[in-house]
């Protein structure tokens, strides 16, 4: 009996949405709009399809992974707050691991997501909240999209989240794997696809999963070139 009240307590903590006080909801929103600003002003930063972002519920957003920025590039385009999955190299890297520690990022080990990583996350979305995750895995060495891999398949499915892919470009450019400091100027474009709901990835096993969040991606991605280069201002992304 007793061990079933508790199971339960657990059960019903997991899946209510924390409490920020107001320093830390004044201090997230201050921190996204000052990044925001500075993105604009550097890097001439463009959002397309916020729409697409939803406003409820456990959603897993699934970028390309470009540059250290991409977590804050992300993060600056929606009023919804987001937890983010990060390495923990980045926790060192200057501003950058100051911001993922304000921003209560998840720590990533080398190897992959520890146990803690996995449990935390799963909280999260629980909870019905936003988290970041790059299913790539590492940033690009090339600009180009790596593969994804399946470690979002078990945390989607144990969650019911919706999936959110994202394509980046210009980050790359800003912030390539081989420099270690960002240089202004190139202009950045971030397209948001449509999510793939729930009842949609209930549908699929884990390949096939996989295959359509890597395609829905890289639809993301040729739209952000696009829009970039001056030869689009739609995205289109299957249903």
């Amino acid at each position: 009996m007793a061990r079933a009240r508790q199971r339960f307590m657990n059960d019903t903590a997991a899946n209510t949405p924390l409490k920020k006080t107001w320093f830390q909801k004044f201090g997230y929103h201050f921190v996204r709009i000052s990044t925001l600003i500075m993105f604009k002003i550097l890097f001439r930063i463009r959002f397309e399809n916020l729409e697409n972002i939803p406003q409820s519920g456990p959603v897993l957003i699934c970028p390309n992974h470009q540059s250290h920025f991409d977590p804050m590039l992300i993060g600056s385009a929606s009023r919804r707050r987001m937890n983010f999955v990060a390495k923990k190299q980045l926790f060192n890297v200057w501003f950058v691991g100051w911001m993922i520690r304000f921003l209560d990022s998840i720590p990533l080990d080398r190897e992959g997501m520890s146990a803690g990583g996995i449990k935390a996350t799963l909280k999260c979305l629980k909870r019905g909240e936003m988290v970041l995750m790059f299913p790539e895995g590492t940033r690009t060495p090339d600009g180009e999209m790596k593969k994804v891999l399946p470690g979002f398949c078990a945390l989607v499915k144990r969650t019911e989240a919706c999936l959110l892919p994202v394509g980046i470009q210009g980050a790359w450019d800003v912030w390539p794997r081989y420099r270690s400091y960002p240089l202004p100027g190139p202009k950045i474009v971030i397209v948001f696809g449509k999510p793939i709901s729930a009842a949609r990835i209930r549908e699929l096993d884990d390949q096939q999963l996989v295959e359509t969040l890597d395609r829905e991606i890289r639809d993301c991605v040729e739209t952000s070139k696009k829009i970039r280069s001056g030869k689009s201002r739609r995205i289109a992304t299957a249903e």
